[in-house]
């Protein structure tokens, strides 16, 4: 599902949320949210608390067996992104 070429430079500077303009859900996750994760890891600073990815992902790509795993994880990202903040 990955994607070898990134979005054109106007998708990845878009202020409009990624449902609504022409980024899929796939590529936001892939060249805006996990560099943005590494990044504050690397730095030491805290991850945001208030992120849910798994409901985007459910909402995005449904049922579809071929995602079931990836929206586990997710689901366990979002558990543990919540449970770090407390």
């Amino acid at each position: 599902m990955w994607s070898t070429t990134a979005p054109d430079e106007a998708a990845l500077i878009s202020q409009v949320p990624f449902a609504c303009d022409s980024m899929a859900f796939e590529a936001w996750l892939q060249f805006i949210l996990l560099p943005k994760m590494r990044l504050l890891i690397e730095a030491q600073m805290p991850l945001p608390s208030s992120i849910a990815t798994a409901p985007m992902a459910e909402h995005v790509w449904g049922e579809a067996p071929t995602y079931r795993n990836l929206i586990t994880l997710l689901r366990a990202l979002d558990e543990l992104l919540t449970k770090q903040a407390r």
